[in-house]
């Protein structure tokens, strides 16, 4: 076998064996979101505390988005912000190569 394929072969495995890890490392783990312990933290510091307002697709539907659709507007604001992020970098790529063109 070539260098390179035995190289890409213990890659995929390495890769593999990191993405695996986890699930028998942690087992029972619990993870929580940074708007729960937020909303501990507030109550541990002031338990009266009120919210200023509800949040607005929460109040159209009558209750609580299921935590698929939050995932889904999560995963559209992502995409959203990495491709304005890709647009400009490259038209900074491209505004780079046509400056040293010149």
């Amino acid at each position: 076998m070539k260098k390179n394929t035995i190289t890409s072969l213990v890659l995929i495995l390495v890769i593999i064996v990191l993405s695996l890890f986890p699930l028998f490392a942690l087992k029972g783990a619990e993870f929580g979101g940074s708007d729960d312990a937020g909303s501990e933290m507030v109550a541990s510091i002031h338990p009266d505390y009120e919210p200023w307002f509800e949040p607005v697709l929460e109040t159209a539907i009558g209750g609580e988005l299921p935590g698929e659709i939050e995932s889904l507007f999560f995963c559209i604001q992502t995409g959203i912000g990495v491709g304005i992020i890709a647009f400009y970098m490259g038209r900074l790529v491209e505004r780079k190569k046509q400056e040293t063109n010149k």
